[in-house]
């Protein structure tokens, strides 16, 4: 496969985020392999029999994506990062959802302690990392950001410092302070 060259992409961005409706629709076919990709990866981490299907995560953060107003997009590492953070969100919303309708659906309201009782481990297991990089981004934004952009956006650590605009090396550092904190947390969280 082939991947298109990226000044395309960046040029179409460029050309959506100034109201040019055609150049979206030129763009959708050349993002749609790498967003696939994307889906597939956060899928793949999902149990078995999870009810939303790739190409319904697909079709979601597309949507979000068209939705999304004044975005400046810098290139096309930094379209598919938001692209990440998007079906990241997806995937906790829906995965929230579920837990919600097994607790009763409107009948109460639940702590997320509560939450994780009945959750399979899978979508517990994601709801306790979207906290623990919920809690990363509040103390320090970067390195919640380098995580986001490696962890779910599978992007390398040039692509990570082109979009943050931060050295190569920076990134390395960062990721792996941000790896080390977040298995801390995990841990914890599972010992107790």
């Amino acid at each position: 496969m082939t991947r298109p060259p990226q000044h395309d992409i960046t040029q179409l961005l460029a050309e959506w985020r100034d109201g040019n409706q055609s150049a979206l629709d030129e763009l959708y076919p050349l993002v749609y392999d790498e967003l696939h990709r994307l889906a597939r990866r956060y899928m793949s981490r999902e149990r078995k029999g999870h009810t939303l299907q790739t190409t319904a995560l697909i079709n979601e953060a597309y949507v979000r994506l068209v939705d999304q107003k004044n975005v400046h997009w810098a290139n096309r590492s930094h379209f598919f990062a938001i692209s990440a953070q998007i079906m990241r969100r997806i995937l906790i919303d829906h995965a929230r959802r579920n837990a919600y309708a097994k607790r009763g659906g409107g009948a109460q309201q639940v702590s997320l302690e509560e939450v994780a009782a009945i959750t399979p481990n899978l979508s517990r297991e994601l709801l306790r990392l979207d906290e623990a990089l919920k809690s990363l981004a509040e103390m320090d934004p970067r390195r919640g950001q380098v995580v986001e952009l490696r962890y779910f956006g599978g992007l390398n650590n040039e692509e990570i410092a082109g979009v943050l605009n931060i050295s190569a090396n920076t990134v390395t550092r960062d990721w792996n302070m941000a790896r080390a904190w977040l298995y801390q947390q995990l841990s914890e969280t599972t010992a107790n």
